[in-house]
């Protein structure tokens, strides 16, 4: 997975989900390095707003409007790159949407909702990006998550569908190097990253949704994604909060277990308000801000993430990294866990 890649300035992009958060984040950054790109979207006003506002970069940018649960659509998005470039270079499946509330409360028809677009969208995107890179090469990134690695409550069908990128992900890679394709495969799994994702999820709790700490600013993610792009990579962790979650799951899960019934059920919840009438952007994009990267946290984001540029430039420092993190993890959630009432040891 060492294979390098074209630089940024010399590729063809394809990100989905482009107009907000993540994604429209890595399509700034990637337009100012002198990137073409080719822009997917629900919402075509914001759309056509970003095009115009990235044409001056230099790069070129085409623009699709389309639901990524449609693999029709999503064919149409490969076929203009091709169309307007002549190729693709990377692939970034970004597109995404959450529901907050337990599992009993959710309506199945918004748990199969959620689904087509967080997974049957990477599965399109995905065979789309096949019939045109597998056999000349280059990078289809999948936007995971931290939950890929680990559930939560009350983000029960959201956690899932990170599992199933996850898994999708990781056979379609296998697959791809059984066959000698130099189209490499990489899973994105950021942690909290402060955009609209709240903004945008349906809402079944009796208070709006929040994020628990720590926090990352969207450039975290959208710089870890464009490295990507660069140096073929297997699973990038966006900071360190990302990788101690996964390493907890897999050496402690009980211990967790007990941690998240703790602390998960309150940090997910706004304290400060009731939910008021709102919109959701499940269905359809919502009233919310145009070209809104940002969940305005007011800089309470980090912005750096030092444990996820380590681990994507030196390895000898990621082993070093990883081994202090993982004792610090271990001795936080020991001394959490043991704080909260009613717990037994972990098993």
């Amino acid at each position: 997975m060492s294979q390098r890649r074209r630089k940024l300035s010399d590729q063809v992009i394809v990100i989905t989900g482009a107009t907000s958060g993540i994604g429209l984040t890595t399509a700034r950054l990637a337009a100012a390095r002198g990137a073409r790109l080719v822009l997917g979207a629900r919402n075509g006003v914001a759309l056509l707003l970003l095009a115009n506002e990235l044409s001056g970069h230099g790069g070129g940018v085409e623009i699709l409007e389309l639901d990524v649960a449609d693999s029709s659509a999503m064919d149409r998005l490969g076929q203009a790159a091709i169309t307007r470039f002549g190729r693709i270079d990377t692939w970034i499946n970004n597109a995404g949407a959450s529901i907050y509330g337990r599992n009993e409360d959710i309506l199945l028809a918004d748990q199969h909702r959620l689904f087509q677009t967080n997974f049957w969208g990477v599965v399109n995107g995905s065979l789309t990006a096949l019939r045109h890179m597998k056999a000349s090469g280059g990078t289809l990134i999948n936007l995971g998550s931290e939950l890929s690695d680990r559930a939560v409550p009350l983000q029960g069908v959201y956690s899932a569908s990170k599992h199933a990128v996850k898994a999708y992900t990781e056979s379609l890679r296998m697959e791809l190097e059984k066959d000698g394709s130099p189209l490499s495969v990489t899973l994105i799994k950021p942690a909290a990253i402060d955009t609209p994702f709240t903004l945008h999820a349906k809402n079944y709790m009796d208070k709006e949704p929040a994020l628990p700490p720590p926090l990352y600013a969207p450039e975290v993610a959208a710089k870890a994604i464009l490295y990507a792009a660069e140096h073929a990579q297997r699973d990038v962790y966006v900071g360190a909060a990302s990788r101690l979650m996964s390493s907890l799951a897999f050496y402690m899960p009980r211990l967790l277990d007990h941690y998240m019934k703790g602390t998960m059920f309150g940090q997910q919840k706004r304290a400060d308000d009731v939910q008021p009438l709102r919109t959701d952007a499940l269905y359809q994009p919502n009233g919310s801000e145009l070209l809104q990267n940002s969940g305005g946290r007011n800089g309470k984001a980090l912005r750096h993430a030092p444990y996820t540029a380590l681990a994507q430039r030196s390895k000898p420092l990621t082993i070093a990294a990883l081994l202090g993190t993982a004792a610090l993890a271990v001795w936080a959630v020991s001394s959490r866990a043991a704080s909260v009432p009613g717990q037994e040891p972990g098993r």
